[in-house]
């Protein structure tokens, strides 16, 4: 894509939750790192507690453990100029700073405990699932959600559309979905954190919903039992959202059982 295309791109509400950092930013071109540093306040700061602060990668292909003990020791987050991917992941630290401070000291907590060993282990498998395919879904009827659970899609986006529109708000943070969502195709299904909030937060600003969100991911996150399995979190075929694919306006999107499955699969 070109980057002169980003304002119309970006502008799909799937991309809602990076609105308040990219409204500080040119949209002709990709942000350089002063002027992502620049929207880095004093609370964005590590799971060590080191201020953050995106900087250029010092060599190519560095193991994932390098880089989130880099992040938790420095507080450097290596980001790649003019790659979405990269992009996309300093804008969730920008979005959700809580759960992305959270999701790093769990990671640099596991790579110290299982130094040597050949295996990643179950937690950092549910830690990399949620960082780069995760959704924080706003809900504030307990009915609905149900359904997202149950994989119960059409009653939830058709049959209950009106009530989903007005209680509940979803909030991509993974940035692997976020790189999807720039050219979205069908059967592209994230991690869904569920987030228990008041009626009124859904009509709130989206500074607020990303603070509220923010702070119950991190509570989520905080309990080691989260850690546990990857299947503790409900897949979620984005583009049933409502509003988030203009096909899904008809009733019969949703019959598509390649997209819409009946049983639990992974993302």
């Amino acid at each position: 894509m070109k980057t002169g295309s980003w304002r119309e791109a970006l502008a799909a509400p799937i991309f809602a939750a990076l609105w308040p950092s990219l409204g500080r930013l040119a949209l002709d071109r990709f942000p350089r790192h002063d002027e992502l540093n620049a929207l880095a306040g004093p609370s964005l700061v590590s799971g060590g507690g080191a201020p953050i602060r995106f900087v250029p990668p010092t060599s190519a292909g560095e193991p994932s453990a390098q880089y989130e003990t880099r992040i938790f020791e420095t507080g450097e987050v290596q980001t790649r100029p003019d790659n979405w991917h990269d992009l996309f992941n300093a804008l969730v630290w920008l979005a959700f700073p809580k759960t992305k401070a959270i999701l790093n000291r769990h990671h640099h907590e596991q790579i110290v405990a299982r130094r040597g060993e050949r295996q990643r282990g179950t937690a950092r498998d549910v830690l990399t699932l949620f960082d780069e395919g995760g959704v924080v879904v706003g809900a504030a009827d307990g009915k609905l959600s149900a359904l997202l659970r149950d994989f119960r899609w059409k009653d939830l986006f058709w049959t209950n559309r009106a009530e989903v529109l007005r209680s509940m708000r979803f909030h991509v943070f993974g940035h692997a979905i976020y790189e999807k969502a720039i050219e979205p195709y069908k059967g592209v299904t994230a991690k869904a954190l569920i987030v228990e909030v008041a009626s009124e937060l859904a009509h709130a600003p989206t500074e607020r919903q990303l603070a509220e969100l923010d702070a119950g991911a991190a509570r989520y996150f905080s309990r080691s039992s989260s850690l546990a399995t990857t299947r503790s979190l409900s897949p979620l075929p984005i583009l049933g959202v409502p509003g988030w694919d203009p096909a899904n306006e008809r009733e019969d999107y949703y019959d598509d059982v390649s997209q819409f499955r009946p049983g639990r699969t992974e993302l």
